[in-house]
């Protein structure tokens, strides 16, 4: 990295960059633990016709705040467990 971005915020040099993803909750079955579908749309390599690529992620959501259908942002953290990799940063919609 370079010198002026180590300056400029410090918190990026210690940590690096994690990616956030915004979704849906699809299920909150598991203790302190939730899947969230998100999706993108991508086009397709061949054709170019754009279409929806829906992913699931287990989330660790330590409080068990969110619920079934809320629209959550997740950010990516080390392994937790054998699936889950990303935690719950906020709700953003009930």
């Amino acid at each position: 990295m370079s010198e002026q971005t180590t300056i400029a915020n410090p918190e990026v040099s210690i940590r690096g960059l994690r990616k956030e993803r915004v979704g849906q909750v699809v299920s909150t079955k598991m203790s302190k633990t939730a899947v969230v579908e998100t999706t993108t749309r991508v086009p397709h390599a061949k054709f170019g016709k754009i279409i929806k690529q829906v992913k699931r992620f287990y989330v660790h959501d330590e409080e068990g705040k969110a619920q079934l259908g809320d629209t959550v942002l997740i950010t990516e953290t080390r392994p937790l467990s054998k699936l889950k990799r990303w935690r719950l940063v906020e709700i953003i919609k009930h």
